[in-house]
């Protein structure tokens, strides 16, 4: 994966986990699902999910390969403790 790239979804990953309060505001907002913590998950997935596309069109001028998305599976893979221990 380009190298700019990994350090933009990597600082999307700071960003969530400095601003884990404005994600679990919103949870609180939509309390009534029943999972909150899969909830506020799918919130950070997409946020990376997000990010990765829009920086790859922004970065590169283009959406990404079937590699380089194999390879953000990768990264994120390598995140999941931090991801998981936000809440």
């Amino acid at each position: 994966m380009d190298k700019i790239l990994l350090q933009k979804i990597e600082q999307k990953i700071q960003d969530t986990i400095s601003n884990k309060n404005e994600i679990k505001q919103l949870v609180q907002l939509l309390s009534n699902i029943d999972d909150s913590k899969s909830f506020a998950l799918g919130i950070v997935v997409g946020r990376l999910y997000n990010a990765f596309y829009y920086q790859s069109k922004r970065i590169l001028n283009r959406e990404p390969t079937t590699e380089e998305f194999e390879e953000f599976l990768e990264f994120v893979k390598t995140k999941k403790s931090n991801l998981e221990n936000l809440w």
